[in-house]
């Protein structure tokens, strides 16, 4: 499945540093099953297409390549093999920082 980094300049630039409760806790469960400390809130909603669009919002400041691929690749096993998503059509990934700024814009839709 090929993976596209979309421009950190598309869309939007920053969030909230606020989540939802779900969130939270969907980032616990992460965390708690050996995931990045950082990760505060995870996020899953439908984005266009009917894939996953996934939020992280985390206490990183910066954007590193190879953190994020890291995040990544552990947010994706945990995603499929504990909490039981289906991602075979692809998701959309945002990694927003510590102030609410964008750091990585994923889209690994095949």
């Amino acid at each position: 499945m090929p993976l596209r980094r979309s421009p950190a300049s598309a869309g939007p630039a920053a969030v909230s540093t606020a989540a939802p409760a779900g969130a939270k806790a969907l980032a616990e469960r992460y965390r708690e099953s050996g995931g990045d400390e950082d990760v505060y809130a995870v996020q899953r909603e439908p984005a266009p297409g009917g894939v996953p669009l996934l939020t992280v919002r985390s206490r990183a400041t910066d954007s590193d390549a190879q953190r994020f691929e890291r995040l990544r690749d552990s947010l994706v096993f945990f995603l499929v093999q504990v909490e039981g998503v289906s991602l075979e059509r692809g998701y959309l990934m945002d990694v927003f920082g510590r102030n609410g700024s964008l750091l990585h814009r994923l889209d690994a839709r095949p």
